[in-house]
């Protein structure tokens, strides 16, 4: 199990990124939160098995068809048992 922190930025908020973030991640089994910042950026927590967090990870850097990412800046951050997946 890894956990990552992601801030992403580019035309992130207002165009389906966090909800379809958890939709993707859920689909791969990876626990954590989406969350807006106040800068603009969107916050992502990941925490899963390595594969399915990097699969999720890949996603982030390419956002859904509305956004545009110009950046992702990941953490690593020691795993502290997420079960789900929250949009905050």
């Amino acid at each position: 199990m890894i956990r990552r922190r992601l801030v992403v930025s580019g035309e992130v908020q207002g165009v389906f990124y966090r909800d379809t973030c958890r939709s993707i991640a859920e689909s791969a089994g990876v626990a954590g939160s989406a969350s807006n910042l106040p800068d603009g950026h969107v916050e992502v927590v990941l925490e899963g098995p390595e594969d399915a967090v990097e699969k999720v990870v890949a996603w982030c850097r390419r956002g859904t068809p509305q956004s545009t990412v110009q950046g992702v800046d990941i953490e690593e951050e020691e795993p502290l048992g997420d079960t789900s997946f929250r949009v905050l």
